[in-house]
């Protein structure tokens, strides 16, 4: 036991020095691809234990100070211990039907390099704005959680359906395991790949238009364009969403900007500004730095013929079965 634990903290450790001085050490200007752009490729991860919303208890408080950044890090990795130490659990019919361990987790142990209290920036709370009433609406049919006996496959969530969706957007934010995005650049496409399901968005930045407003796409329709060494994609055109495809109980009239910028050898600045009046009260932005990842993008090994689909609605009509039986 000891030894894991030792063994544990050592990577752990070892994962905080190499994220916090990669960049730094590998540091230069220029960055640029064979036909001049600015070099974005790479695989880049984002997993980090700072929020997406700063906690209220937080208040005003924009940043942390290395001390309480210091304790929140060495909590996570206390906490990681913990999970790996936890005893089983075994199966519980009609109770705990078990899970992921922590082996396959991947939820990090820092606190994003800048010290935010949240990777929200903008509004300065740090939280995302009030929703509308139509927005909670669509919020609560998000996922099939309040699903309880499902008819179909068609009432499951496209995420359960292993069709879209997690941490894979758009837009991209942490999740629970799987947090690398791989970017690939020609001179007039970028292709961004996530693979919580396999999610690969091919943006023309050559300048052509977009799809029509009668073509609606899972993800939304991207153009790019540079701006200075920076590539704005800006996504329109999202599905209608009576799949559950829904990002966070978003419109289809949502408006996405993205931002990508080389800061330096390891690290990526992404950043997302949402507009959505029809689901939340004010824009809101989010800026995530990302670490360049020298590991290979790992496969999510789900697809839409989810083996696990035949359990749930299997279950679905047992439940059936009994209720009928018990009538």
């Amino acid at each position: 036991m000891t030894g894991r634990r030792s063994t544990l903290t050592s990577l752990v450790f070892a994962f905080a020095v190499v994220v916090t001085f990669s960049g730094a050490a590998g540091a230069q200007d220029g960055l640029r691809t064979a036909f001049g752009a600015p070099d974005l490729q790479g695989v880049w991860d984002f997993r980090t234990i700072t929020p997406l919303q700063r906690p209220e208890d937080l208040g005003e408080q924009a940043f942390l100070t290395e001390e309480e950044a210091s304790q929140r890090e060495q909590g996570a990795v206390d906490r990681a211990i913990a999970a790996w130490d936890r005893d089983a659990r075994r199966t519980e019919a009609g109770g705990n039907v078990g899970g992921y361990n922590n082996f396959w987790m991947d939820q990090g142990t820092n606190i994003v390099g800048t010290r935010r209290t949240s990777l929200i920036v903008a509004p300065s709370n740090g939280r995302i704005p009030e929703m509308t009433d139509a927005g909670q609406a669509r919020r609560t049919r998000v996922g099939s959680f309040n699903v309880e006996v499902p008819e179909s496959y068609t009432e499951l969530s496209n995420a359960d359906r292993c069709i879209m969706g997690f941490n894979a957007g758009p837009p991209i934010t942490p999740g629970g395991y799987n947090q690398n995005m791989q970017l690939f650049q020609t001179p007039d496409h970028v292709v961004l790949v996530t693979e919580m399901v396999h999610t690969n968005r091919v943006i023309p930045i050559d300048g052509q238009p977009g799809l029509d407003d009668s073509v609606r796409q899972w993800s939304g329709d991207s153009r790019g364009h540079w701006e200075g060494d920076t590539l704005v994609v800006e996504t329109t055109n999202f599905h209608d969403h009576d799949a559950y495809s829904t990002w966070r109980g978003s419109s289809t009239d949502m408006k996405l900007e993205e931002r990508f910028t080389r800061l330096d050898a390891g690290t990526l600045i992404y950043e997302f500004t949402v507009t959505d009046p029809g689901t939340w009260d004010a824009p809101w932005t989010v800026e995530l730095p990302m670490i360049r990842n020298e590991l290979p993008m790992f496969e999510y090994a789900c697809h839409e013929g989810n083996y696990s689909m035949e359990a749930m609605l299997g279950g679905a009509r047992t439940l059936d079965d009994a209720t009928e039986g018990g009538q």
